[in-house]
C-alpha cells in the first residue's frame, strides 16, 4: 500500500510540476521581453500565482494521500501581503514542505538563497531562476580565505535579490545553520546547543542590510521530528506520523539596520550575540516540542 501511494504521489508531483512550470517559463519570458516596468511588475503576482498553486497541489496531496499531522503553534499574526524574514532551524529535505505547507496562501511566496548547483535541477531550476529566487555559490571558509572575492560575490547577489524584493511582498528564507543537522556534524562543531547546530548570522545580516526598513517582521520557525529526522521518502511513504511547529514573530532590531556586519567587528560581534540567543531560545523550544508530543 506505501508503495502504491508512493507511485501515485511521484506521477500527480510529476504531472502538477509540467502543467505550471511550463506556463511559468513562458510568463517569465514574455516578462523579460516587455518594455515597460510597470507592465513586467504586473506579471510577478501572476508568477507567484502560479508557484502558489503548484504548492498548493503538494499540500493537497499532504493533506489526503499521508496521514502525516502538521501541528503549529505560535503567535505569529500573519499577512500575505507582509515583508518577513522567516529563519528556521534545518534537519531535513522535508523542512522544505512543511515549511510549504505551514505558509503558502498565509504569507508571501517563500523565497529561498538556493546553491548555485540547483539551477540545474530540471525544470525546477529555470522556475526557481523565474521567481528571481537568488542563486548562491556557498563557498566554503577555505575557498574563501585562498580568494577573498568569492564572499563578496554572495554579498553582492544577496543584495541584487533584495533589491528586487522591495517591491513586492516577500518572505525571504533563511536555514540560517547553513547545512542539515546530523549528529556528527553537531559534534564536530562541539554545538553549545542540544538540538541545533551554530547559527550562522553573516546571511541573516546581509538581508536586513540590504532590505533596510522593506521587512516589517522575523518569523522565527522551529521545526521538531517527534519520531527522529526523516528523509523525504519518508513522507511520501506515508511513514512520518508527526510534524510540530512552532512560530514566533519576532521585531527587527532598529540598530541592525543598515550596519556593517563585514567591516565593523564591534557590530559583527554584537549581531552574533543576538542570533545566539535566538538560537538558545530555539534550542528550549525544541525540547518543548518534542515533550508536548510524548504527552
Amino acid at each position: 500500500m506505501r508503495v502504491f501511494y508512493f507511485v501515485l504521489i511521484a506521477l500527480v508531483v510529476c504531472i502538477s510540476t509540467v502543467l505550471h512550470v511550463t506556463p511559468l517559463l513562458l510568463l517569465a519570458l514574455l516578462k523579460a521581453l516587455l518594455p515597460s516596468p510597470r507592465l513586467r511588475a504586473a506579471c510577478n503576482p501572476l508568477l507567484s500565482g502560479l508557484a502558489e498553486s503548484w504548492v498548493g497541489v503538494n499540500n493537497w496531496m499532504w493533506n489526503h494521500l499521508t496521514d502525516t499531522r502538521l501541528a503549529m503553534t505560535g503567535d505569529a499574526s500573519l499577512r500575505m501581503d507582509g515583508h518577513y524574514l522567516v529563519l528556521a532551524n534545518h534537519q531535513s529535505w522535508v523542512d522544505i514542505l512543511v515549511l510549504q505547507r505551514a505558509f503558502n496562501r498565509r504569507i508571501p511566496l517563500l523565497r529561498f538563497f538556493l546553491k548555485r548547483q540547483l539551477f540545474w535541477v530540471p525544470m525546477l531550476g529555470l522556475a526557481w531562476w523565474a521567481l528571481d529566487f537568488p542563486f548562491m555559490g556557498r563557498y566554503t571558509p577555505k575557498q574563501i580565505a585562498r580568494n577573498p572575492d568569492l564572499a563578496k560575490r554572495d554579498i553582492a547577489a544577496t543584495r541584487r535579490a533584495c533589491e528586487k524584493f522591495r517591491a513586492i511582498p516577500v518572505s525571504i528564507m533563511n536555514f540560517v545553520e547553513g547545512t542539515r543537522f546530523t549528529a556528527e556534524k553537531h559534534a564536530k562543531q562541539t554545538s553549545p546547543y542540544r538540538h541545533l547546530l551554530k547559527p550562522k548570522s553573516g546571511g541573516v545580516a546581509f538581508v536586513l542590510d540590504a532590505m533596510g526598513q522593506g521587512l516589517h517582521a522575523i518569523l522565527d520557525v522551529t521545526i521538531a521530528y517527534p519520531t527522529g529526522r526523516p528523509a523525504l521518502l519518508d513522507l511520501l511513504m506515508n511513514k512520518l506520523p508527526e510534524v510540530q511547529v512552532m512560530v514566533r514573530q519576532r521585531e527587527i532590531p532598529q540598530e541592525f539596520i543598515g550596519c556593517d556586519y563585514q567591516n565593523d567587528r564591534e557590530f559583527r560581534v554584537h549581531f552574533q550575540r543576538w542570533m545566539n540567543q535566538l538560537w538558545q531560545e530555539k534550542d528550549a523550544d525544541m525540547d518543548r516540542l518534542l515533550k508536548l508530543a510524548e504527552t
